[in-house]
């Protein structure tokens, strides 16, 4: 992967974290950085006094600095800023963050030497990923405490991880064994290197990956549920969204229609019984589904935008013979897009997790209840409902934004702040609630549509029953539903699940 300042996306901030790509500066850059770093370098020697070069930081930006202390105080920056704690980010969030932090100080306007990227780029080429404690950032001037344990792995400081064994190690004692020299920093380039918001971006860009999947995935499911109750499809006819023409409205019918395919023989047979109207979760999946898709559309224009910005306080212009302080590292817009996202999955599982209902429902299902042959004697998918509710109730209180709850800090230097990363990481933990209770809707329309014997799936419903009945038999009696739903969930994550369900046409998110 060549960066160059401008072309991340988040389908490629994905598959360059979870491959074996390396990185690389592209020459454009390079010219970029090194003019911008002459610039700051001309500025300095003709004796001005700026922001974050040779003054204090924060509350201490009237403190000036003398030239022999320079050094010593971009040092002192990174280790006094490395107060994170509770439990570190994942392996592939830190190399995201790694990745956009080099993307950002590549565009050239934060004054750093080229060899601060070459540096991040040679610990990411070689797989010395920073060990990053998760809490203590409230998006501010950036995720500071985060971003600064990246920065204090890079100056040898700090720990690492050990992919072979899951846990950490001292910075200075891989350093060493692999032959890599710590980066020593030069005036403004630990600041550089701490501005920003790539903590809360990378999170939300991984999330949102999987995030674009679960939009077709529900709409999967949705159909298998829809089947297997034996529902109407004139809800999803094309002249209704036309006259409320909502985009994600439009492909999420469109994605039903061509998911659910011509008339089935369970469509058929019950095409004159006396149900006027299905209940909202299944009449409405184009209204509620499109509603997310609108969302989920909406914030990866804002990660993608982010993860191709400037955010460093001042920024650079050398062009324009200036440096500017600026607020280009605050989080709100980040913030306000992972909160809008967290809304819009925990929607998502919520009405998943009432189709589950209808289908336990004999009164409303017609199938036995539970979805069990022999109820009274097999409790059935009782409990399988009972924690869908429970994940749909936590995605509630986790949905509350993290973004109105600014609090003043730094002796009321930041008087105003956006809890970026705390939205990112609750998003985190919705979309892996979102994926259980979509594996768990799986789970209950198979079982369902088994239940309708001698009527059986067919087409793209058949395909998708057939992959889930390989690694997920039939119930004919009680068994550990748990060890079921973490099979669907690894047929989710493997892609395997969406693979299987888009060989009748691609589906949109």
């Amino acid at each position: 992967m060549e960066i160059t300042g401008n072309s991340i996306t988040i389908d490629s901030l994905w598959q360059t974290v979870h491959g074996k790509d390396k990185l690389t500066l592209s020459a454009s850059a390079r010219s970029v950085v090194t003019t911008s770093r002459s610039y700051i370098n001309k500025r300095l020697q003709a004796g001005e006094v700026m922001y974050g070069v040779n003054t204090g930081f924060g509350a201490f930006s009237s403190v000036r600095i003398s030239d022999e202390q320079i050094r010593e105080l971009q040092q002192n920056l990174i280790r006094s800023h490395s107060a994170g704690v509770g439990e570190p980010f994942s392996v592939v969030e830190s190399k995201a963050m790694m990745i956009l932090r080099a993307n950002a100080l590549a565009r050239g306007h934060s004054g750093i030497r080229p060899e601060v990227i070459d540096k991040i780029l040679e610990f990411y080429n070689k797989e010395i990923i920073p060990y990053i404690p998760s809490q203590g950032s409230v998006g501010a001037s950036g995720d500071l405490a985060p971003l600064s344990h990246l920065a204090l792995a890079l100056i040898g400081e700090g720990r690492v991880w050990d992919l072979t064994t899951g846990k950490s190690k001292p910075a200075a004692e891989v350093l060493k064994s692999v032959g890599v020299a710590p980066l020593i920093l030069e005036h403004k380039e630990g600041l550089s290197l701490i501005n920003g918001c790539q903590v809360m971006t990378g999170v939300g860009a991984l999330a949102l990956y999987e995030m674009k999947r679960l939009s077709k995935l529900f709409d999967v499911a949705g159909c298998l549920s829809l089947e297997a109750l034996q529902g109407s499809r004139k809800a999803f006819d094309e002249l209704i969204s036309a006259v409320r023409p909502h985009s994600g409205e439009i492909k999420t019918a469109t994605n039903l229609r061509k998911f659910l395919g011509p008339e089935s023989a369970i469509a058929k047979g019950h095409a004159d019984c006396d149900k006027v109207q299905d209940a909202y979760s299944l009449r409405c999946m184009p209204a509620v589904h499109g509603a997310y898709k609108n969302t989920l559309a909406y914030v990866a224009q804002v990660v993608e935008t982010e993860s191709n910005s400037s955010t460093d306080n001042p920024l650079v212009f050398a062009e324009e013979n200036k440096i500017l302080s600026c607020g280009n590292f605050h989080g709100m817009p980040v913030s306000m897009a992972m909160d809008f996202a967290t809304i819009a999955l925990s929607s998502l599982a919520n009405i998943s997790s009432c189709r589950i209902a209808q289908l336990i429902n004999p009164a409303t299902s017609g199938l036995p209840a539970f979805l069990t042959p022999q109820g009274g004697f097999n409790s059935g998918h009782m409990i399988v409902q009972v924690a869908a509710a429970a994940l749909v109730s936590e995605n509630k209180v986790l949905s509350h934004p993290a973004s109105v709850d600014s609090i003043p800090t730094s002796a009321d230097k930041e008087d105003h702040v956006s809890m970026g990363s705390i939205a990112a990481r609750k998003l985190a933990k919705v979309l892996l609630n979102c994926k259980n209770v979509l594996a768990m809707e799986f789970l209950s329309a198979t079982q369902g549509l088994d239940l309708l014997h001698p009527l059986k799936p067919e087409g793209n419903i058949a395909n998708v029953h057939t992959l889930i009945r390989k690694h997920v038999p039939f119930a004919k009696q009680d068994r550990i539903f748990s060890e079921d739903i973490n099979r669907i969930v690894e047929l989710i994550d493997s892609g395997e699940l969406l693979a299987t369900a888009e060989k009748g046409g691609e589906l949109s998110w």
